[in-house]
């Protein structure tokens, strides 16, 4: 009898049920409530679990809770500190400069389609700057929207002085462009700082109104008329630490694999525009303005920020890259 239970328990052990079990450590920089966390990771996390039998499973670190700052979750990446991150390469000014097309003035319009864009740029483009990363998606947000307290922008002059937080490097170009006054804060502060007239607003995605409850100390709110470009976008990425990846026995990469890549940048596009109408509801409902760009603020616009494309280029020239090439691809793939 005990040789039969020994043997059954040697069986079960050598089961992919009853292997070593996995868990992905996920880091980013906002609330746990945010709708990256709950509307795609989260599932994603249950999906990974269900089909691997309990094999693999989730522990999250939202809003920085392995310390660091939103720059330094690539390296947490990399390093191991974390096994996933979700961020945003313009976080880490200079690293990843391809992918920064996607950021450029006037290329997105909604999160989906920008997903799918700039998900076929990275890997007709950019990959290799994501070589030392297992690259498990990537999105926009969609597009900047303008948020702001107590002042609009209706007309080109509104801009001139107008101090709003930025939350990429060439996001704060726009910004400055456009006259306006760009200031580098984690989002963490942001709506504070609004409330406290530190800055007079942001120039953010509308996803980040519901999650920052931007809603309370925002009014007025300024975008583009409906199907036009955005004035800048964030492009925003979910990373795997390479190493980790590549530990995960064959099944498990299959699990991972099938359900990132396209598949995961889909959903978060989708996740992101659900998320934008929410924000546009609650905006309305508390009683906010939201304001269409008027089509001569649109070209007054478009003519202010022609010079951060042509320094883009230039920068990207300097460093033996074809920027122009890269700028037509992005908007090419974005329409």
């Amino acid at each position: 009898m005990k040789l039969k239970m020994l043997a059954a328990a040697l069986v079960a052990l050598a089961s992919p049920a009853a292997a070593e079990e996995v868990t992905l450590k996920i880091s980013h920089f906002l609330p746990a409530g945010a709708p990256t966390q709950k509307k795609v990771l989260e599932p994603w996390c249950e999906q990974l679990k269900a089909d691997s039998g309990g094999r693999i499973g989730c522990q999250f670190y939202p809003a920085m809770q392995l310390g660091g700052t939103p720059a330094q979750l690539v390296d947490q990446a990399k390093n191991g500190v974390a096994d996933v991150v979700w961020t945003a390469p313009g976080y880490s000014t200079g690293r990843f400069p391809r992918i920064e097309a996607f950021e450029l003035p006037f290329v997105v319009k909604d999160a989906l389609s920008g997903s799918r864009a700039v998900w076929q740029f990275y890997e007709a483009h950019a990959k290799e700057e994501f070589a030392a990363y297992h690259v498990l998606a990537f999105h926009v947000d969609g597009g900047q929207a303008i948020h702001t307290g107590s002042r609009t922008v209706e007309k080109i002059d509104d801009w001139k002085g107008l101090k709003l937080r930025a939350s990429t490097r060439l996001g704060a170009k726009v910004v400055a462009a456009l006259g306006g006054a760009p200031v580098a804060m984690p989002p963490s502060q942001l709506t504070e700082s609004i409330s406290k007239g530190v800055v007079d607003g942001a120039m953010g995605a509308w996803e980040l109104v519901r999650t920052l409850k931007l809603d309370e100390v925002t009014k007025f709110h300024g975008q583009p008329a409906k199907g036009q470009p955005y004035p800048s976008a964030t492009v925003l990425m979910v990373l795997m630490n390479k190493q980790k990846y590549d530990s995960l026995a064959p099944d498990l990469k299959t699990l991972i694999d099938k359900t990132t890549g396209l598949v995961m940048t889909e959903q978060l596009g989708a996740a992101f525009d659900a998320e934008n109408a929410n924000a546009h509801a609650a905006v309305i409902q508390a009683g906010g303005k939201i304001t269409d760009f008027s089509p001569e603020l649109t070209e007054a616009m478009h003519t202010a920020v022609a010079q951060v494309e042509d320094e883009w280029v230039k920068t990207l020239a300097a460093k033996g890259i074809d920027g122009k090439a890269l700028a037509s691809a992005a908007r090419e793939l974005a329409k």
